[in-house]
């Protein structure tokens, strides 16, 4: 396992350079720069800051300068946010990015993995109906509408929870619940289905005929024999789906107004800001491959049919 985890890690690094040079391009190359304001600058001025900021510099130079400071973690300052570095950006964002987001994959864990077990037991019945129904309105309906409605209904109508702003010294249960709500439904209705989906095939697989068959009790079927192999497609899933989560939703940190990186991505590619979109980038790479590894080592130690060459 360790020389497949070394390789997986040296593969990361050619898949690194390829996702931050596209980016990189991508952005030089797209129209409007950081320095176009409502008030146009006189051409002195405008040459000056290209020249501080090393736009001046052909592109394969900006690209090797931003590689240097990349392998010694200098991200650079803002161009936008004045007096902010991108680290103390990315810092400040983060947090709570990651706070909403690991809640949102915990609440859809403990809630979607039951929801999927109850419809495969009870396939082509009335409860298997009734949860696949609202998993599929739960798919259907965007966090862009379940956000103002949760709060429209809870913050303004019953004002029972705060529906705008929070930091980190106002990380409350209340302060989140709306928030990690909106951003779970989705996540919610997508486990609940691949883990039905996944249950109702390990449920007609021969293994589980055979410790039926033993007279062992259907609880002891389940739990020791089916359930491990009816989560393996839910642990690959959540590697990427923890990724998403942890970077943010712009909806949802737009809706509720919440300072995390998400919301200061799409604020920061609106402005051509190029270091902040990059960073953001970067770290959104960083932890889909991480994440992925976890997830195919976890899958691993789920399946002892998995080896790893």
């Amino acid at each position: 396992m360790l020389a497949y985890t070394m390789r997986r890690l040296m593969v990361a690094i050619p898949t690194m350079l390829v996702i931050i040079a596209v980016a990189f391009f991508m952005m030089r190359l797209a129209p409007g720069s950081p320095f176009d304001t409502e008030r146009a600058l006189s051409p002195e001025i405008r040459a000056q800051l290209m020249s501080f900021y090393g736009f001046d510099k052909p592109l394969y130079i900006q690209f090797l300068d931003y590689l240097k400071g990349l392998a010694t973690f200098d991200l650079g300052p803002s161009l936008i946010y004045k007096d902010q570095t991108v680290s103390e950006i990315i810092g400040s964002g983060f947090p709570v990015s990651m706070t909403i987001g690991l809640a949102a994959l915990l609440l859809a864990t403990c809630v979607g993995v039951p929801m999927g077990l109850i419809a495969a037991l009870k396939q082509n019945s009335l409860p298997d109906y009734s949860i696949m129904a609202i998993a599929m309105a739960g798919i259907c309906i965007p966090s862009l509408v379940v956000g103002p409605i949760l709060s429209l209904v809870f913050g303004v109508y019953l004002g029972w929870l705060p529906t705008a702003g929070l930091d980190l010294g106002k990380m409350t249960f209340e302060t989140l619940l709306l928030p990690v709500l909106t951003l779970s439904l989705a996540q919610i209705a997508i486990i609940s289905r691949l883990v039905r989906s996944s249950a109702v095939e390990v449920l007609r697989s021969n293994f589980v005929r055979t410790a039926r068959a033993k007279g062992l009790p259907e609880l002891q079927v389940l739990s020791k024999h089916a359930l491990r192999a009816a989560l393996l497609p839910l642990v690959s899933y959540l590697g990427p789906a923890c990724a998403g989560l942890i970077t943010g939703s712009v909806v949802v940190e737009t809706v509720f107004q919440l300072p995390g990186i998400g919301k200061n991505f799409v604020t920061s590619a609106l402005q051509r800001d190029y270091p902040v979109v990059m960073a953001v980038v970067v770290l959104y790479a960083g932890l889909i491959i991480l994440l992925n590894l976890l997830a195919d080592l976890a899958y691993g130690l789920l399946d002892p049919k998995v080896k790893y060459e």
